[in-house]
């Protein structure tokens, strides 16, 4: 490893040492976070398989519905009976906070508890079409958490990343040229010590 280009001095020594001691509680520091964030980070990726399974099997149970539903009543009919949706969803857009990292936050209106969820008359769709638009409405607010779950996990991972990079460079890079530069420093000051002394052991008392 090379070592830093420095004087050897006593007072680089010390400004070396300080320079070591930040870099090695940084690094410690930097490892935590590290850890906790792998760590949220796989909560969130159970999460979000659980939600993505959850989302896969409620559509392909509102697909087959409504293709039943399609079945049974003619096309120009669908396209007229859910032309105009009967409800509007609000929903709030915000921010929370990951260990440090800024992620999606979505907040939605309370979903109806009536049937003004579905967009036509009774007498215009099948039973099978009602139950379909139910299914979907109701599996808004997984597919919200779904969508804040994975952007998360997306930017989770591009942070894990950078704050591996910095705990890399810290403990193969940074900590091991301190040391090095340190100890160059220490043997090169022992040395002037020994030679300072030898030329005193030379000095002969009383000019002999």
């Amino acid at each position: 490893m090379a070592r830093l280009n420095v004087n050897p001095t006593r007072m680089e020594l010390k400004k070396l040492k300080a320079r070591l001691s930040t870099a090695q509680r940084g690094h410690k520091l930097l490892k935590d976070k590290s850890d906790e964030m792998v760590r949220r980070f796989t909560v969130l990726l159970r999460e979000d398989k659980r939600l993505r399974d959850e989302a896969e099997g409620a559509l392909s149970a509102a697909m087959k519905q409504f293709a039943l539903a399609g079945a049974l009543t003619p096309s120009y009919v669908q396209e007229t009976a859910l032309a105009m949706p009967s409800v509007a969803v609000e929903a709030e857009l915000g921010t929370e906070s990951i260990m440090g990292v800024e992620v999606p936050a979505i907040r939605l209106s309370a979903p109806e508890k009536s049937d003004a969820v579905l967009p036509y008359a009774f007498s215009e769709m099948t039973s099978e079409a009602d139950e379909s638009v139910r299914e979907i409405a109701a599996l808004l607010p997984t597919l919200m958490r779904l969508a804040e779950v994975e952007k998360a996990v997306r930017l989770l991972a591009v942070e894990i990343e950078r704050n591996k990079r910095r705990v890399n460079a810290l403990e193969y890079v940074m900590i091991p040229q301190l040391e090095e530069t340190i100890k160059y420093i220490r043997d090169k000051l022992d040395e002037n010590e020994r030679a300072a002394l030898v030329r005193l052991m030379k000095v002969k008392p009383g000019g002999m």
